[in-house]
Order: structure tokens, then C-alpha cells, then sequence
């Protein structure tokens, strides 16, 4: 299994776009065949400014700015994205299916809140 990835980063935010793909689909598309049968769901994450202004006071996070004066600046909006396959089977447990996708979607938020040094 491959991931493949794209990121994007520039002053309106960033953005993490990902998806699995089998090696069998990757040899389809590296040998020229057509691609039009590859299965992809992408899954990624966007992180954008909360649209708050750096403002005085004396907030949680706070640093000095040359006039010694605290200075908050905005936070973060993260948003994060899964595509999901789920059996049309009406015999399927879709209980277990959504404590699959909860799972993966916590897992996911623990991680960019890890990587990104936040509290928990």
C-alpha cells in the first residue's frame, strides 16, 4: 500500500491531501493502462486562520512584543476530511463501521494536534 500526497501551504492556510493506493494500481498507472478503474477516496486536512485580529490583553497564549505589552494572536480552524467505502450489504454491522470511522477520524485529530505541539 502507497500514500500518495499533495500539500499546499501559502498565506490563506494549508492544506494536506492524501490517499492508499495498492501497489497493483500504482503498476496500472506507471505501465500507461487506463486509470479510470483505480478506486481513490481522498482524505486530507485544511488549517486556517480563525479570522481574529492580533489583539491586546492578557490571554492563554501570549508572547512580548517590543513594547513589553502581551499580544494574543488569532488561533487556528482545522478541518478534516475522510471518504469512506461502507458496505451497501444490509446484512453489514455498520455499528462496527462508524466505531471504525470514529477511530480513524480521532486518531487523525490526536496526530495533527500532536505534530502541531497542542494541548491535548
Amino acid at each position: 500500500m502507497f500514500i500518495l500526497q499533495e500539500s499546499c501551504v501559502d498565506s490563506s492556510g494549508s492544506l494536506v491531501v492524501y490517499c492508499p493506493v495498492d501497489l497493483p494500481s500504482i503498476n496500472t498507472a506507471m505501465s500507461g493502462e487506463d486509470t479510470s478503474c483505480i478506486p481513490l477516496l481522498p482524505n486530507g486536512f485544511t488549517i486556517l486562520p480563525d479570522g481574529q485580529a492580533e489583539q491586546e490583553g492578557d490571554g492563554a497564549s501570549t508572547s512580548s512584543n517590543a513594547n513589553g505589552n502581551k499580544a494574543r494572536s488569532g488561533g487556528s480552524l482545522v478541518t478534516v476530511a475522510f471518504q469512506i467505502l461502507v458496505s451497501s450489504s444490509p446484512s453489514a454491522k455498520l455499528n462496527m463501521e462508524v466505531t471504525t470511522a470514529c477511530n480513524l477520524i480521532g486518531s487523525t485529530v490526536h496526530q495533527i494536534k500532536a505534530s502541531l505541539s497542542c494541548p491535548t
